[in-house]
């Protein structure tokens, strides 16, 4: 491949790619995400290679490899397009008679459609699925369309065009449209994107740097794999463009190494850019040099903290430090640095190529565009949903998720990760965005909602994440590493009959202490699980204290008499 030396080429190339392909052609999409994968994806996949060829059938049918659509607990999941016929929990066996039916005669393999939960009617076609209908997937749509090894199938998208754009645009212009897009950080502080490149590009310094944070730790979220791992080259691109507007030249994309295949996927298609000229030297012919490097970490959810993530990459331990003077003036190896999630970085492109009027009417005045969350816990559909910012946990929970499985009635959602808070019923209609979360005591954080039913203790949740930040803490700073251990011992003897009046006091004045002494957002955040649950769910530790039960039957508490 001769790199392009100009946006006019990159331009003609996307149209020899698109003047290849019929659209009317059918292409059969296979999700090879990770979640998939554990149905046998592989298998699947295999399988309709072989049998296209058996059949003769390769001038009629193309076979495309997806990352994850979404929608992983019914994998795998198969769509036959253009018709966009969706097909759930396939398996290798099946395929000759999709072939047969579907490809031959144009039919629908009824047992293979997805069946409404509330209506008990079969769903043909994959807009028509409840989980998506509510879903604004502006981001993890393009999953859907793509082979995330094939360059040539993000160009034949749109991608790389928002990158031809801004090469044309000062660093100013960018900066400006981001600030007026109102795009906030998706990673889970939810600061202003623009503030922070307009601050790491007036900093002071030799060399700046750029860096993708996709160390993804929170339990039960998968936003950020499940991105890099379907369409990398969203996140690559929001890269360049915003290092082209920070004046960086140097990159990094911190991935955990328990992702292999998004490893895989990000490296191949960094190899990709830089072969057509999208990435390294005189970019696109603008006389912008710009170079990624891939660093793997080592799985410490410590190092989803900006400063301690810097440290890892340095090749320190990854512990945070003091913010008196903010990463953007001093961040990797002393120099000006901007971090952002693939989420973030993912929403540039989009910013950048329809404007930021366009990304202004989706979302609340207060928080623009859309959020993916992994929608998992006690709900009947599980998987990773984008929506429009302001939408209700209501129309999350029973529109998309539908509802609670088993009868069971829902008691209460986690949102925002370990350190996020736990929301009752009551708020149900709260909409959801940053400032909306934060008041009712919980968070947005990177995007984990963990949905529980009524057979679920709050006393138990709380320790439960705890627990896990305890482990997680890197130990520098003491009302993190001692309170820590404290607020565990304390709701762990709740939970074993053992809780003493004056046990709830001392969670509150105890987190009060970390909130105000701790380092860094580990530590001012960790006891969100336990001020949420006894603001809204108090009577249980009182029920556990006081009359030695657990009203959901899940603590095994005896009775001990308290004196």
């Amino acid at each position: 491949m001769t790199r392009l030396k100009s946006s006019g080429e990159l331009e003609a190339l996307r149209k020899s790619i698109t003047e290849k392909r019929d659209p009317n052609k059918a292409c059969i999409t296979i999700c090879n995400g990770t979640g998939c994968q554990a149905y046998g994806c592989k298998d699947v996949t295999a399988a309709f290679h072989e049998e296209v060829e058996r059949q003769n059938l390769t001038a009629k049918v193309d076979i495309r490899s997806i990352g994850c659509p979404g929608f992983c607990e019914r994998g795998t999941l198969v769509v036959v397009k253009p018709q966009d016929i969706f097909y759930q929990r396939v398996r290798a066996k099946d395929v000759p008679e999709i072939l047969a039916e579907t490809i031959g005669k144009g039919n629908t393999v009824n047992r293979l459609l997805y069946t409404d939960r509330k209506t008990g009617e079969k769903v043909t076609y994959e807009h028509e699925v409840p989980f998506y209908k509510k879903q604004k997937r502006l981001i993890i749509g393009n999953n859907g369309l793509i082979d995330p090894t094939s360059i040539d199938d993000y160009l034949a998208i749109g991608g790389y065009s928002a990158l031809g754009k801004a090469l044309k645009m000062s660093p100013e212009e960018i900066i400006d449209e981001v600030k007026k897009a109102g795009l906030r950080g998706r990673g889970g502080g939810g600061f202003p994107t623009a503030v922070k490149w307009e601050s790491a590009r007036q900093a002071h310094g030799d060399t700046k740097y750029v860096i993708c944070n996709a160390d993804e730790g929170d339990p039960g979220a998968f936003m950020d794999r499940s991105l890099v791992e379907g369409n990398p080259h969203s996140a690559l691109e929001g890269m360049i463009i915003g290092a082209f507007a920070i004046g960086s030249n140097e990159g990094y994309i911190y991935i955990r190494n328990e992702y292999p295949l998004a490893v895989r996927n990000m490296r191949t298609a960094i190899e990709q850019a830089e072969a057509h000229g999208l990435l390294g030297k005189n970019i696109l012919g603008s006389g912008f040099d710009f170079n990624i490097r891939i660093n793997r970490g080592g799985g410490a959810f410590i190092c989803g903290e900006s400063t301690a993530l810097m440290a890892s990459l340095e090749g320190r331990v990854g512990e945070p430090r003091a913010k008196y003077i903010h990463t953007a003036e001093q961040g990797l190896w002393g120099q000006p640095t901007n971090l952002n999630n693939v989420e973030t970085w993912a929403n540039v492109p989009l910013i950048i190529k329809n404007g930021a009027d366009r990304y202004r009417e989706i979302g609340t005045e207060g928080s623009k565009g859309t959020k993916i969350f992994s929608l998992v816990g006690n709900i009947g559909n599980t998987g990773l949903v984008e929506v429009p910012m302001g939408i209700t946990l209501r129309e999350i929970i029973y529109d998309i998720g539908g509802g609670i499985p088993k009868g069971r009635n829902f008691k209460a959602v986690q949102t925002g990760g370990p350190s996020g808070g736990v929301l009752p019923e009551s708020q149900l209609d709260l909409k959801v965005d940053f400032d909306e979360l934060d008041k009712a005591g919980s968070m947005m954080g990177s995007g984990g909602m963990i949905v529980m039913d009524d057979k679920t203790c709050m006393v138990d949740v709380a320790k439960y994440f705890v627990s896990f930040l305890e482990g997680e803490s890197c130990g520098k700073c003491l009302p993190c590493r001692e309170g820590l251990q404290q607020m565990r011992d304390i709701l762990t003897g709740i939970t074993e009959g053992c809780g003493k009046r004056g046990d709830i006091k001392l969670l509150e004045e105890l987190s009060a202490t970390l909130v105000d002494a701790s380092l860094c957002a580990l530590g001012s955040t960790a006891p969100n699980p336990v001020l949420s649950t006894l603001r809204y769910f108090r009577d249980e530790y009182e029920v556990h204290i006081k009359e030695k039960r657990c009203p959901a039957g899940v603590c095994n508490l005896e009775a001990v008499k308290v004196e």
